[in-house]
């Protein structure tokens, strides 16, 4: 069955509107700056999506874009300087970044308050990614649960996910900044054992074969329809562009009758991973502004 992520992420971005809404009211503004490298299409692309999102949730957006590769105490400085703008609630850093940049302590220069993808070790936020992944889960083991409130909630969701987690078998393909290490981290925080596959294990398709849940975050057709079990769960995070469309990592028409749900590429995970991210930037905001 197909994971309905466009409808999930409708009822997510109703919530979140409704949140914005209330900080407006209080007279506060949430605003988000996206620093991006390069003038790739598919880059450009990925912000002009989060742009659009933010359209729609009333949030301030701008992109502040640089399009030559610049020496890494220039880009820091940067970093540091958006973050130092009081109207700044939130700072993502467009992702990959080219090599000549060091990628994990590019975080380091953002603030823990506005640090709101998740990266940074003693961060207070959980990746919007991960979250997105759960929220999948949530909604596919206890519909009843998400019904009430499709929101991931990490108080009231977590004795839920150690009790549905203890005996599946959970499989995360990839260990990408992106995908696989945000989901990682996720997953461990709330204490649900998964198996960590990458390109250097040997013979993954005996752990695939053998999996309830397949995260997938790669960019490459890694999850092959003779590999998985009837009833498996996919989950797709990886991006590729095939023949001019965004694709995921496992062909959807050869997997759909073997899965008991899987999601799609676009309109799975995608939006909702975005919309958490905004609803990091709510937190954030609230917390900037002591608000509870």
């Amino acid at each position: 069955m197909q994971f309905p992520g466009k409808a999930i992420a409708h009822l997510l971005e109703s919530e979140i509107k409704k949140a914005v809404a209330q900080l407006h009211r209080k007279k506060h503004s949430v605003k988000l700056s996206v620093i991006l490298v390069g003038q790739s299409p598919e880059q450009m692309s990925y912000v002009k999506m989060k742009q659009i999102t933010a359209n729609k949730l009333g949030i301030g957006y701008k992109i502040i874009q640089v399009k030559t590769t610049p020496p890494f105490e220039q880009f820091a400085r940067l970093i540091k300087k958006t973050a130092a703008n009081p109207e700044v609630n939130g700072i993502v850093i467009q992702q990959p970044l080219p090599a000549q940049i060091r990628t994990e302590s590019v975080y380091d220069f953002v603030p823990l308050s506005k640090e709101i993808e998740g990266h940074r070790h003693k961060t207070i936020y959980i990746p919007p990614i991960g979250q997105a992944v759960l929220t999948t889960l949530k909604w596919i083991y206890y519909p009843q649960k998400a019904k009430l409130s499709i929101l991931f909630d990490s108080n009231k969701d977590q004795g839920f996910f150690k009790k549905i987690f203890h005996h599946k078998k959970i499989i995360l393909i990839g260990r990408g900044i992106t995908g696989g290490q945000p989901i990682g981290k996720t997953l461990s925080a709330y204490k649900i054992n998964y198996l960590s596959l990458n390109s250097t294990a040997d013979h993954p398709e005996e752990y695939i074969k053998d999996a309830d849940i397949i995260i997938s975050a790669v960019g490459k057709n890694v999850v092959l329809a003779n590999q998985i079990k009837p009833g498996v769960i996919l989950i797709n995070v990886g991006l590729r562009y095939e023949n001019n469309k965004l694709v995921g990592d496992y062909n959807e028409k050869e997997i759909k009758n073997i899965c008991s749900f899987y999601t799609t590429t676009p309109g799975g995970v995608g939006p909702i991973d975005v919309l958490y991210l905004y609803k990091n930037l709510i937190e954030a905001t609230k917390n900037q502004y002591s608000i509870k």
